[in-house]
C-alpha cells in the first residue's frame, strides 16, 4: 500500500491528563460514548483494540458508528464524548465552532476505487482518480455513492469536482447515490456491477466482493487521514472530560499507536498511525 508519508499534517496538540495515570481506577459503570466514522468500526478495529483500552483505561468505550456528518451532528447535540472521524475540514469546522477541545491526527489510510471486474469503464491502467472518474462519466457507467455525507462521501464529491464534474445531474441514471453506509454501498455496487469509492480498511474487511476489485489506487489525492477529537465541556457540559481525555491520550500514546499498527486483515495493516510524536510507528 502506498504510504503517503509526505503528506502527514501538523495537528494540534490534544491536552492531556499528565497528572493523570492511565490506569487509575475508575468506577466500573463509568463509559464513554465515542461518535465514529464506520470505516472504524467495519474494519474490526474496534473490536482488536478496545479491550486493550479498556483494561488500561478501566473505561468502558461504546461506539456509535455513523457516517461522519451524522457523527459530526451526533457530537454536536452533546450526544458524545470523544469523535473520531474522518473529514478533516469538517472536523476543524467543529472545533473552531467551540464544539470540540481540540483534534490531533490519529491515523491514516488511504481511498480506493473498486469496480467489476471487467472494468467497463476502461478504468484499470489510468494513473489518476481523475482521469477514472471522466472515463466512468464519459461510458456512463453505473457508480454507487454513498450520498450519505460521510467522510468517504464528502471526499468523493471533493474528487468529482476535482475532475471538473458534477454527477448529481445524473442522479437515479447512471449515477446511484445509496444513502446507506460503506458496506451496504458496497453490496450494492457488487449487486449493480457498479464503480464505488471506499476506504481501504472496509475493502478488505468486505466479504461480499464477487467479481469486483480495486481498478485504481496510489494516487496522493486519495490519502484518507483519521482524527480524534475530544467534545468541549464548555458546548456540552454533561461530557465526561476526564474520561474522555484518557481515552485520547491512550489513541494517541505509544501503545496507542502500536495497537492501532499491529491490527491487520487478511494480513494486510489497515491503518497507519501518525498522531504527533508518536505516529508513523507502523
Amino acid at each position: 500500500m502506498t504510504r503517503f508519508v509526505g503528506f502527514l499534517s501538523l495537528a494540534v496538540a490534544v491536552p492531556l491528563l499528565g497528572s493523570m495515570p492511565l490506569a487509575s481506577a475508575v468506577a466500573s459503570d463509568q463509559f464513554i460514548i465515542v461518535q465514529s466514522t464506520t470505516s472504524t468500526q467495519n474494519s474490526g478495529l474496534y473490536d482488536a483494540i478496545l479491550p486493550a483500552i479498556e483494561a488500561a483505561t478501566g473505561i468502558e468505550v461504546r461506539v456509535v458508528a455513523v457516517g461522519t456528518g451524522q457523527a459530526i451532528k451526533n457530537a454536536r447535540n452533546c450526544d458524545g464524548d470523544v469523535l473520531l472521524v474522518h473529514a478533516k475540514a469538517a472536523e476543524e469546522a467543529f472545533v473552531a465552532a467551540g464544539f470540540g477541545a481540540a483534534r490531533t491526527d490519529l491515523m491514516y489510510n488511504d481511498f480506493v476505487l473498486v469496480g467489476p471486474g471487467d472494468d467497463p469503464a476502461g478504468v484499470a491502467g489510468v494513473e489518476t482518480i481523475s482521469a477514472a472518474l471522466r472515463r466512468i462519466e464519459q461510458a456512463k457507467s453505473v457508480f454507487a455513492s454513498r450520498g450519505d455525507d460521510s467522510g468517504t462521501h464528502k471526499k468523493e464529491v471533493a474528487l468529482w469536482d476535482t475532475a471538473g464534474l458534477d454527477p448529481s445531474d445524473a442522479s437515479g441514471t447512471w449515477y446511484r447515490e445509496t444513502g446507506s453506509g460503506m458496506g451496504a454501498t458496497l453490496n450494492i455496487a457488487v449487486g449493480m456491477g457498479a464503480y464505488s469509492l471506499t476506504d481501504r480498511a472496509t475493502w478488505i474487511a468486505f466479504a461480499n466482493k464477487g467479481d469486483h476489485r480495486i481498478v485504481l489506487e496510489g494516487d496522493a489525492a486519495l490519502f484518507n487521514q483519521y482524527g480524534i477529537i475530544p467534545v468541549s465541556p464548555d458546548a456540552c457540559p454533561s461530557v465526561k472530560q476526564a474520561a474522555a481525555a484518557r481515552f485520547v491520550e491512550w489513541m494517541v500514546s505509544e501503545p496507542g499507536q502500536s495497537a492501532i499498527a499491529a491490527y491487520r486483515r487478511a494480513g494486510q495493516q489497515l491503518f497507519f498511525p501518525n498522531a504527533p510524536g508518536v505516529g508513523g510507528a507502523g
